[in-house]
């Protein structure tokens, strides 16, 4: 390789972590030693030889390591590094890279490599500590006492026994018998259309005298509770639990893959979360379950300390902060009587998008069926202020700008709160815009879903296309950037007194939150969780699928890194804070910051260009 070709190598090796630490002669022959590999998406995986380990360094393109087991253990990029676990143990190639996008790789061989661990301390930590990464990554959430961030598919009886619509319930029934299960799915046109269980068996059948010629599809539970394979073990616990069913079908991609039975749990030990829960149900005054409430930061801690990730923390939280909900309204409704309609208790900002963390304040509404008269509307006034009231007690604060259903303001109808979106989308106005895009990441945690679907149609109808309406939201998003100056510098909060450090929820999260929600209304997309509006936007071609990763990765780490602060701020009995102070930050974590705040810049400017370019 003549100098010619040396000299862009070297320019991009001296620009990585941790090349960038080496001396200049150390360095040249560094680069001097390196090969050049191609790589085709179209080979889909990189040749690994096992006998001849090395470290490769994506020059450009996207890969996926992956292990035997097929679960996701990082994605890379430009400046990224896989190899290095077997150069670091001496093991053989155990995982597998899939290949996303045409790369090229550089290969350095596992001499040179050992050369520079040696000559160089700092190289030598910082693989050190990568490989620490992913043999954390590989291990993370395999303790018992947290099976339940595991994923379904873990814990499903896979390859479902499945019947026919029109077969015989005496036809499901030898076929449970002779596969000794409890249940059977229906079968419509290689759909599912029911569940038909033991239970079923006896309520529906033998208890009503009927004959074994009976049509299955007459005796089955239509419509049954589902759940995907990718959903967490708990998730589908708490779809169980609040439903009493003791057989949960799931469902990828409208196919039936498996079914998910309460034995396949027990198996798989008890939740402690699902316990906080289950504790939460069985409380019957405001005292109690302020004490139970306490339990809430110690299951936080608990989840930071397994590792689990950003996403599922935020799920896991939520589901406890609307079990407490949901109690709130039903004892409060033993004391008030029986509603005088159907409503819905809407949740919205973070426990719309299920993402809580700790510092979390209310933000909900009422959805109310039709006008209420004088009576009527004395009852949700008693019942929302009582509830609004116990949340406050538990621990969630109420919301200073006084986005809470107790305000009459939130309390509204179904064509009020249609009224009340259709002023924000048609007219919006910079302010308004900004007041009400919480709004629009809404969920309903009470209540019929006919009613909230109703609302949610029609926002989404309006929002889906709307040039001016999306032009007014990107530029409410613009407003904040990412905390990053010339030169790559960190740019810090202050409050005149002292430096408060970097802002990862409004200049990080919030941001994408911004982002996600932006494309996700311009598209009439559902989903209000961020993550799950990214792999939404990815699957409909909306976002391009290395963009999408690029945000959703740095949307999780910058969510994890929130995390793991606040762990350590509850830890060290500081006042907890989304605010972290960089210089506690090793040069490889302030580096993934850096990178990570980058895609966000990125990705601003491409809603700018999207959404605003004509306005």
């Amino acid at each position: 390789m003549d100098a010619s070709e040396l000299q862009p190598i070297t320019e991009f090796i001296k620009a990585q972590v941790p090349f960038d630490t080496l001396d200049l002669a150390t360095l040249e022959r560094c680069c001097k030693s390196l090969s050049v590999g191609y790589y085709s998406k179209l080979s889909a995986f990189v040749p690994l030889d096992e006998s001849h380990p090395q470290l490769y360094i994506v020059r450009s393109g996207a890969f996926e390591v992956r292990d035997n087991d097929g679960e996701l253990l990082d994605r890379l990029g430009e400046g990224d590094y896989f190899g290095f676990p077997s150069l670091l143990s001496g093991e053989k190639v155990s995982n597998r890279v899939r290949i996303l996008e045409d790369g090229l790789v550089y290969h350095l061989d596992p001499d040179t490599f050992d050369y520079l661990r040696v000559e160089s301390r700092q190289f030598d930590r910082f693989f050190n500590r990568a490989f620490a990464k992913r043999l954390r990554h590989q291990t993370r959430f395999k303790a018992k006492e947290l099976t339940t961030t595991n994923r379904v598919s873990s814990l499903m009886s896979g390859d479902p026994l499945v019947i026919d619509v029109n077969a015989t319930v005496s036809d499901a029934a030898r076929k449970m018998r002779s596969t000794r299960v409890s249940s059977v799915l229906v079968i419509d046109n290689n759909k599912l259309s029911g569940i038909l269980t033991d239970r079923d068996l006896r309520n529906r059948v033998l208890a009503e005298g009927l004959e074994g010629s009976l049509p299955v599809h007459q005796a089955m539970t239509t419509k049954p509770k589902t759940l995907t394979s990718n959903s967490l073990v708990f998730e589908a616990m708490l779809l169980m639990s609040e439903h009493s069913i003791h057989h949960l079908p799931i469902v990828d991609d409208e196919r039936a893959v498996g079914v998910l039975t309460s034995t396949d749990i027990l198996r798989g030990q008890s939740s402690q979360p699902l316990l906080l829960i289950g504790e939460i149900e069985r409380q019957n005054d405001l005292e109690s379950l302020i004490g139970v409430s306490k339990q809430i930061p110690l299951l936080l801690q608990n989840l930071i300390s397994a590792d689990a990730r950003a996403e599922e923390i935020g799920r896991v939280l939520t589901s406890v902060t609307d079990a407490l909900t949901r109690r709130l309204i039903v004892l409060n409704q033993q004391i008030l009587g029986e509603a005088p309609m159907a409503f819905c208790w809407l949740a919205f900002g973070s426990q719309g998008r299920q993402d809580q963390a700790a510092c979390s304040d209310q933000d909900n509404g009422l959805l109310l069926a039709h006008e209420p008269d004088e009576a009527a509307a004395g009852y949700f006034e008693a019942l929302t202020k009582a509830v609004c009231n116990g949340l406050d007690r538990c621990g969630y604060i109420y919301c200073p700008g006084d986005i809470m259903a107790q305000n009459p303001k939130w309390r509204l109808t179904l064509s009020q709160w249609q009224q009340r979106f259709g002023k924000w989308v048609n007219t919006p106005e910079p302010k308004a815009l900004m007041h009400a895009s919480i709004f629009f990441d809404m969920r309903s945690v009470y209540g019929p879903s006919s009613l909230f679907d109703s609302l949610q149609d029609k926002v989404l109808a309006e929002t889906k296309d709307n040039d001016i309406f999306l032009a007014g939201m990107t530029n409410n998003s613009l407003l904040e950037s990412p905390p990053l100056g010339f030169f790559k510098q960190f740019v810090l909060e202050r409050d005149g007194r002292e430096v408060k450090g970097i802002d990862l929820k409004h200049k990080g999260n919030a941001l994408i939150n911004d982002i996600a929600r932006v494309y996700a209304l311009s598209a009439g997309i559902k989903e209000v969780n961020t993550a799950k509006r990214i792999r939404a936007l990815m699957e409909s071609n909306i976002i391009n699928r290395k963009d999408a990763l690029n945000l959703a990765d740095a949307h999780e780490f910058i969510a994890h890194m929130r995390l793991s602060n606040q762990g350590y701020q509850y830890t060290h009995s500081i006042e907890l804070s989304n605010y972290l102070k960089p210089q506690n930050l090793s040069s490889l974590v302030r580096h993934q910051l850096r990178d990570a705040f980058k895609v966000v810049h990125d990705a601003q400017a491409g809603i700018k260009l999207k959404f605003t370019r004509t306005f």
